[in-house]
């Protein structure tokens, strides 16, 4: 039986900010894109993070919101009521980056956590261009990817329990493109640890 050829995946690392827990009744107000490495049957290759981005601030698309939420992100709802992209055009822009970008290979969303970015990334892709690049089911959860090599359960990982040498060095700023830069960094060197107690 001859060999099933394994086609790269292109990691890319997304950031949302919103004004709430859920799309629909909340906005989702930035994203913010890196691609963050490719891997294939050889292994994985981490790219320059700033090399290739995305990065769109949208209109709001519904009155409510929630106060703290919002102010996580420092957006001002109002400027973004009027100089915000359409969400339609916005994530059709966003689509057309993605499969450029990842052109020969399957396009996969990383996130930390994927949960959260993923579900109004994907309700987003659905609701206004029909369709998502990364399929119903292309994201990675780099929480649980941590979890998995350290031999650590879910629920008791965080960032600042992890090894200083797998955290970007960047600020997490809560600027969506900052941010997907930095979890880059975090996903290709996760990528690359063998786990707790190896060589360094």
């Amino acid at each position: 039986m001859a060999a099933r050829r394994v086609k790269a995946s292109l990691y890319i690392s997304v950031d949302i900010e919103a004004d709430g827990p859920i799309p629909g009744p909340y906005s989702m107000l930035s994203m913010g894109a890196a691609v963050a490495g490719v891997q294939d049957a050889d292994g994985f290759t981490p790219a320059d993070p700033e090399q290739r981005t995305f990065y769109r601030e949208l209109r709001p698309i519904s009155e409510e919101f929630v106060p703290e939420a919002l102010a996580v992100s420092g957006l001002d709802r109002e400027r973004l009521r009027t100089e915000g992209t359409e969400p339609a055009a916005a994530l059709t822009e966003f689509t057309a980056w993605v499969r450029e970008v990842s052109a020969g290979a399957q396009p996969v969303m990383a996130g930390y956590p994927a949960s959260y970015d993923w579900t109004f990334l994907y309700w987003y892709l659905i609701r206004f261009t029909g369709a998502s690049p990364f399929g119903h089911s292309g994201c990675l959860d780099m929480k649980t990817l941590y979890a998995t090599k350290a031999g650590l359960p879910l629920r008791a990982v965080a960032k600042g329990t992890m090894p200083r040498e797998l955290l970007s060095r960047r600020r997490h700023t809560h600027h969506a493109l900052d941010d997907a830069i930095e979890q880059a960094e975090l996903f290709a060197n996760l990528m690359a640890w063998p786990g707790p107690g190896s060589p360094r």
